[in-house]
């Protein structure tokens, strides 16, 4: 489970980057892999890190419309930048992965939260997640 932790961190930390730099984050992850080729120092992109932001890059405009629609209080571009891609790499976890129980899901996000953001962050993570797990079953559908 450890590498499964350890992908989901640098899949966060991508998505982060592309969010900063108002990059696509596929052009990030690209930038990630030539690194990680050309510089002995940088471990490879493992596979689920892949899965992951790739998964995210498929769905982002849904999950952006999942987010600001349950977000109590939070436009997306007002949220902390961390909190939002924290949100957006659980929610794609949580909905998409159906390989990952629920339950791991929010609380690898919940625990990126304790990690990289605020002492308020891991509840709203929590809790946001949280409603989105109980709505599950009908939030696949794609946008118009």
């Amino acid at each position: 489970m450890a590498a499964r932790n350890k992908a989901r961190k640098r899949a966060f930390q991508i998505l982060f980057e592309a969010d900063q730099r108002g990059a696509d984050v596929q052009s990030v992850l690209a930038d990630w892999m030539r690194h990680a080729r050309t510089d002995p120092r940088q471990p490879p992109v493992n596979e689920y890190t892949l899965e992951l932001v790739e998964g995210y890059a498929d769905h982002t405009e849904r999950i952006d419309e999942l987010i600001a629609t349950y977000s109590v209080d939070w436009e997306l571009d007002r949220m902390p930048v961390v909190d939002r891609n924290i949100l957006r790499l659980g929610a794609y976890e949580l909905i998409w992965v159906d390989g990952t129980p629920d339950a791991v899901a929010i609380d690898e996000a919940v625990q990126l939260a304790k990690e990289f953001s605020t002492d308020d962050s891991p509840a709203f993570v929590n809790g946001l997640l949280g409603r989105l797990k109980e709505l599950k079953p009908g939030l696949r559908r794609e946008t118009r």
